[in-house]
């Protein structure tokens, strides 16, 4: 790559950053900038050791969320057309575009039963990152904040976890905070997809357990 080119593609990332933060101003804090940031850092960094096009997965973990579709009424495309306008205002070539709004379109989780309709090395690092976010200390600490702000139970005893929901059932679930560990959270560490990836996961996966087993003994009045 030139050093034109480097410069120029520094330029878009930058003036990404500042747009993501305008953007995302006031967002659930599981949601916001600093969501996007983490994601942004861990992607750069998976990304050291993979054949990829950093442009396309810093782009993509930079725009990832602009418009999630869970804070406007279930709509999955106002994302991608929000990430695409403001990337054709910038001059950004369409062979960069179209992957980092594919990486958007397909990035969720919508509850794991989905079957894969695109694919990419890109996309495998940003949607590590993405779900590395989702787990360990960060991804506790955003479940109970999304949770509040959704005004969720924490813990009911009496309300299983479904694991068998369908994307419309996820989308809608108003469960107690503790079934999304297992509807969601625990089940991120087997589907990572980079080996750098699932290296981190095992560490943050095993943190929540640890967390869990402590939930319960604190939930049931225990004392060790």
């Amino acid at each position: 790559m030139t050093t034109t080119q480097e410069s120029t593609n520094q330029t878009v990332i930058n003036a990404t950053v500042a747009y993501v933060k305008q953007e995302l101003a006031g967002a659930e804090g599981g949601h916001d900038w600093w969501h996007i940031y983490r994601v942004w850092q861990q992607a750069r960094q998976i990304a050291l050791h993979e054949e990829v096009d950093t442009l396309v997965v810093e782009l993509g973990a930079l725009l990832h969320d602009i418009a999630d579709s869970k804070f406007h009424g279930g709509d999955e495309e106002i994302g991608p057309a929000k990430a695409e306008a403001f990337l054709r205002g910038l001059g950004v070539n369409e062979s960069v575009i179209e992957p980092v709004t594919q990486i958007i379109r397909h990035i969720s989780f919508k509850g794991g039963n989905e079957a894969r309709t695109y694919w990419s090395a890109e996309l495998a690092v940003v949607q590590d990152a993405d779900r590395l976010d989702a787990l360990g200390a960060v991804g506790i600490a955003r479940a109970f904040n999304y949770g509040g702000f959704r005004n969720r139970a924490l813990y009911d005893p009496e309300i299983a976890p479904d694991m068998h929901m369908s994307k419309e059932a996820y989308k809608t679930s108003a469960s107690p905070t503790i079934n999304h560990f297992y509807e969601k959270l625990l089940l991120l560490k087997d589907r990572m997809n980079t080996p750098t990836g699932k290296a981190l996961a095992e560490e943050r996966h095993a943190f929540m357990e640890l967390y869990l087993a402590q939930f319960y003994r604190e939930w049931n009045g225990q004392v060790k």
